[in-house]
């Protein structure tokens, strides 16, 4: 259970790095990320945030692959991988109620639901 946990898990994760992406490169989508504050391209700064949030996202990925031994990992042997993912679930939960509270429709319902997922699929690939 862990393993598929993890695989979907990191389907979510590189969808929302792609999007994350999209918006880094100049993607339209403005108003249906960080509370509708944007509309059209991100203006630079928020680009640039977005390409942070896409590594992150990735990161995010690629531990919760290394925790379900989906994959090798050096940090593995001194037990970090288990705490991060309960930092994964626990950024994810936060990300979830922020997303709640977004004027964008987008926000409060697909990307609300979706870092909720995250948030339980983090949590159960760190109880392992």
């Amino acid at each position: 259970m862990t393993g598929n946990a993890a695989v979907a898990a990191t389907i979510l994760f590189l969808g929302m790095a792609v999007f994350q992406v999209a918006l880094a490169l100049g993607a339209p989508l403005g108003q249906h990320v960080l509370g509708g504050r944007a509309t059209g391209a991100l203006p630079a700064r928020l680009r640039a945030a977005s390409t942070v949030a896409a590594v992150i996202l990735v990161g995010a990925a690629t531990v919760v692959l290394a925790r379900a031994n989906l994959i090798g990992s050096p940090v593995e042997a001194n037990g970090l991988l288990a705490p991060a993912c309960w930092v994964i679930a626990g950024y994810m939960a936060l990300n979830t109620l922020g997303n709640l509270r977004s004027t964008s429709r987008l926000e409060r319902t697909a990307f609300a639901a979706i870092t909720a997922i995250l948030a339980i699929l983090s949590g159960l690939v760190a109880l392992g």
